[in-house]
């Protein structure tokens, strides 16, 4: 079976200061859980502090975001040598990157190259908007960001990448989609996507989150599902409490599966 993967995108929340408080919170709540991977992904200027505060705690880290270039003219940007020494995992291709800040599939493409090329474990975001939802644009929409994200990269380098689902439209907006309806869509536009690129052990190995208004009251109609391996969490990752009740349910949800 494929481990379970809980990960806190914090997005631009926390200071320095409530990094400390939150990871230490995090730390208390999460003692003795085992049998899931949990991390979290703080703002750049707090990752520092957050790896020192997260040592020994079997919590891993992450960032949110990371260019293709390991150095260079780029204003504002981080690189994947920057990262590497900080963090495991780094987040790529989230809806608000691609719709906020512009981010296309082909630079979501040379980021995944870049990560795996410098060590870096990516959460690689897929996901369709409301509009394509209602025309029934789903499985094309994912299938093709899939598709498009793992141009050039290996079977051997694929098996690195966990695969996050998230639908734009329930990101952030205290809608989500149902446990069967995602894990339809994970079914049958990511993981037969992967299948058809690196074929089906590949496939069946690469873990796939569910991301998009994930709440205490809703993680376990999630992870019980077949296909679906974990969760991206937003805005309940702010607090310790909620955070671990959801990495607690979840794997309750997945040991039942």
């Amino acid at each position: 079976m494929r481990r379970p993967f809980i990960a806190g995108n914090w997005k631009m929340h926390k200071t320095i200061g409530e990094t400390v408080s939150l990871v230490e919170a995090l730390k208390k709540e999460l003692v003795g859980v085992a049998g899931c991977d949990v991390a979290v992904c703080p703002p750049f200027v707090a990752l520092p502090t957050a790896k020192k505060a997260l040592e020994g705690s079997g919590i891993s880290l992450g960032a949110q975001n990371v260019h293709w270039e390991d150095q260079g003219a780029f204003t504002g940007e981080v690189s994947p040598l920057m990262l590497v020494a900080l963090c495991e995992y780094v987040i790529i291709g989230h809806s608000e990157r691609r719709s906020i800040f512009g981010e296309t599939d082909e630079w979501v493409n040379r980021k995944l190259h870049a990560a795996l090329a410098r060590g870096l474990k990516p959460i690689l975001c897929v996901g369709e908007s409301l509009e394509q939802n209602k025309a029934g644009k789903t499985e094309a929409f994912v299938g093709g960001q899939v598709r498009a994200a793992f141009e050039g990269i290996t079977a051997r380098q694929a098996v690195r990448v966990t695969m996050a689902y998230e639908p734009i439209w329930a990101i952030g907006t205290g809608l989500a989609a149902t446990g069967e309806g995602a894990n339809r869509i994970i079914g049958k536009a990511v993981r037969s996507t992967l299948t058809d690129l690196f074929g089906q052990d590949v496939a069946q190995t690469m873990r796939v989150q569910y991301g998009g208004s994930v709440k205490p009251g809703n993680v376990a109609e999630f992870l019980s599902q077949d296909e679906i391996d974990g969760a991206l969490v937003g805005g309940a990752s702010l607090k310790a409490v909620d955070f671990s009740e959801i990495v607690k349910k979840g794997m309750v949800a997945q040991g039942g599966r």
